[in-house]
């Protein structure tokens, strides 16, 4: 069966949520606080998924630049940022990305993701694989 995505719903979800660029730190704990909770909510529906998506780009873009000043986000730092909110090692990964020798290679940024392991990532993460891209 496939979900199928509601507008209205999901409008609902930004209603109740209210999600904006993160300027503060404040406004960080509070958009990883929200984060958290759909990570961990069971059968996510589509829209929850589409808000969980756009809180991790926002949460994202906020700590790069509030800690890193002028580094770029790429799909490696996506995996170490979704790793460590999740409280994940890197072997965890393994079964995903096919070995122990790709996880290490993509973890160090010494290999670039293939389409197919930005697929499994994102299935693993919950998350839209095009951010692995």
């Amino acid at each position: 069966m496939t979900l199928t995505f509601n507008s209205n719903k999901y409008g609902e979800l930004l209603s109740h949520y209210q999600p904006k660029l993160i300027r503060t730190e404040d406004d960080n704990e509070q958009a990883l606080a929200i984060s958290e909770e759909l990570m961990h909510r069971p059968n996510r529906s589509p829209e929850e998924n589409e808000l969980y998506d756009l809180l991790i780009v926002l949460i994202e873009k906020f700590e790069q630049e509030f800690y890193l000043p002028g580094a770029a986000s790429t799909p490696r730092s996506l995996v170490q940022f979704l790793m460590e909110h999740r409280q994940l090692e890197a072997t965890d990964l393994v079964n995903v990305l096919g070995s122990e020798l790709t996880m290490n290679s993509v973890i160090n940024g010494d290999r670039e993701l293939t389409t197919a392991q930005a697929k499994a990532l994102g299935a693993f993460f919950q998350v839209d694989p095009g951010l692995f891209i």
